[in-house]
């Protein structure tokens, strides 16, 4: 499907990659950097883990002649974001006595991520993963990332068999390769030739992320992903889902080539069909993608480039089965319900907010400490949530008192905690991030105090916005699918996109571009006003700004995303 072109060089150093194992092994023994060298620098992504520096400290070292502080972000695969007590204490441990920033991060994708290990920390991490039944396994690289699904505590049946899915999908489309066994666990080494049936030997074009949602709640946010089962249930069973191909929300500022985009619905499918279903939409993209050009090689540029339907016939054919229609589905709300409730077992649920899934203790808030407490004394599991907090997740009710006391002395549940403050998310950005241009997760909590007290001056102290900052236009912190989203230019300058919903179905618009927050703050409270006086009964923000013609919506962003 694709005119002969040079390939980019991602596309040469996984075909010489001898099937992701390149040379990481003996770069492990190189102790004259504490980085990788050559194409392990990429090849490291296919195992979990991406090479970073501390950003607040380069120029220091670059005066004292010392390379980079380098280490490694390293995330735990967690389909469904589940993960047992005993698991979390082992990660606690190793975050607290072996990593720079002692932190544990719960991201938007169900995973845990590990900030600041050291290159002689590595595979002792991995080796500490497996032993607790875990991995990293293709948590990045061009590969089918951690499998996301609504994390409801659970309440029914219908999640429960949904959580199932979304592990099954993961493991169907994990790499085959035993590089990971061999380098990280001192696996035997594989003499026979290897294959990847579903992934190629090239792998995928791109990251390919895939996500399993439930209606009404849109947690996941479907359209940031390539891939999406919308759960469809009768009688309180599970049916089958509605499939939707081709979301996105990366884009590179200047390029307009580039843009965020809403997934396409293809039809519903049994659930006899589903594996099959995404093994053939990995391997259209696998064999359709375009690998010369990574800023659009992801799957929503190939089903812009070939057509919807040409892609979802292609699909067909590989899978052996045929798309029926759409089945009704609505999404009401995205965010999650702090606090205490009780599920269908008699057992309860407590979510925890977790500002922007940071784990960390500080003097006078001993969240990470906290967390490990309840860990140590809870019998069910915890789910992390996509948009980074933490469920307490089967709570017997003699447990109750305890886990709540806990959670209270340790910061983990906050008595003010405001609405707004619920719906905010930030990705990671500085220090760690090398493509952070602006600062996101650290500038976060002065943001939404300035926010809270803008909607208290107009009598909406009771009401909230879904705001995202992220410190680049690659999306990590979804801002693309956000009422208000903030993305990074340069140091304190932001674009500033208006007018996606509550609902997460629309992308929001540019409305100001490279401005600094204080300019940012001052234009939110001119239009917040208005919103209070103008407002519909029930009328999000993202809404009265498209109805009030501030903004017009993006209908198709591939043709008006950049031109209205």
């Amino acid at each position: 499907m694709m005119k002969k072109t040079p390939l980019s060089d991602n596309e040469r150093l996984k075909a010489q990659s001898n099937f992701l194992r390149g040379t990481i092994r003996e770069d492990l023994n190189d102790q004259l950097t504490g980085g990788f060298n050559g194409d392990n620098f990429q090849l490291i992504r296919f195992h979990g883990m991406y090479q970073q520096d501390n950003r607040d400290i380069r120029a220091e070292r670059l005066k004292q002649k010392l390379e980079p502080l380098h280490s490694v972000m390293l995330r735990v695969r967690l389909p469904g974001g589940i993960i047992n007590p005993k698991q979390w204490l082992g990660i606690d441990a190793f975050a607290g006595n072996s990593t720079e920033y002692g932190s544990i991060r719960v991201t938007n994708r169900q995973a845990v991520q590990l900030h600041g290990v050291l290159k002689h920390n590595i595979k002792p991490v991995h080796q500490l993963l497996n032993q607790l039944g875990l991995d990293a396994k293709a948590t990045a690289g061009d590969v089918n990332r951690n499998v996301l699904c609504t994390s409801n505590p659970v309440e029914s049946e219908l999640h429960q068999q949904a959580y199932a899915w979304a592990k099954k999908i993961s493991e169907h489309l994990l790499p085959k390769t035993n590089a990971y066994a061999e380098i990280w666990l001192d696996g035997e080494k594989v003499e026979q030739p290897e294959s990847e049936p579903i992934l190629g030997q090239h792998y995928l074009p791109r990251k390919f992320k895939t996500a399993i949602v439930i209606p009404p709640q849109n947690d996941v946010d479907i359209h940031a992903n390539d891939l999406n089962f919308v759960a469809i249930e009768q009688a309180g069973q599970l049916i089958g889902f509605n499939v939707l191909v081709g979301g996105g929300l990366a884009m590179t500022h200047g390029d307009t080539s580039t843009y965020p985009r809403l997934a396409s619905e293809f039809g519903f499918i049994t659930l006899d069909h589903v594996l099959a279903i995404a093994e053939a939409v990995v391997a259209t993209q696998r064999d359709w993608g375009n690998r010369s050009n990574r800023r659009n090689a992801k799957t929503k540029y190939t089903l812009d480039r070939v057509g919807v339907d040409i892609f979802k016939a292609e699909v067909e054919q590989r899978a052996g089965c045929q798309f029926a229609p759409i089945k009704p589905y609505a999404f009401t709300s995205r965010g999650d319900r702090i606090g205490w409730i009780q599920g269908i077992d008699g057992k309860q649920h407590l979510t925890l907010f977790i500002p922007s899934g940071r784990l960390i203790d500080q003097p006078g808030l001993l969240r990470k400490t906290g967390m490990a407490q309840i860990a140590a004394m809870h019998k069910g599991d915890f789910r992390l949530t996509p948009n980074q907090n933490i469920i307490v997740a089967g709570v017997a009710p003699e447990d109750v008192q305890d886990i709540n006391a806990i959670a209270v002395e340790h910061g983990l549940v906050n008595q003010h905690l405001t609405p707004q403050q619920q719906d905010a998310m930030a990705c990671v950005s500085f220090p760690t991030c090398p493509l952070a241009m602006a600062e996101a997760e650290r500038v976060l909590p002065e943001l939404i105090e300035h926010l809270d007290d803008i909607l208290a001056a107009q009598q909406l102290a009771n009401e909230s916005i879904i705001f995202r900052v992220t410190g680049c236009p690659n999306g990590c912190g979804r801002a693309m699918l956000a009422e208000v989203g903030l993305v990074g230019r340069a140091l304190g300058r932001y674009d500033l996109y208006l007018g996606g919903n509550r609902q997460g179905t629309r992308i929001p618009r540019l409305y100001q571009s490279n401005k600094q927050i204080e300019d940012i703050l001052k234009t939110l409270e001119g239009l917040i006003s208005q919103w209070s006086q103008n407002k519909l009964h029930g009328e999000g923000f993202g809404d009265y700004v498209v109805r009030a013609n501030i903004v017009t919506p993006v209908v198709n962003s591939s043709v008006d995303f950049y031109q209205p």
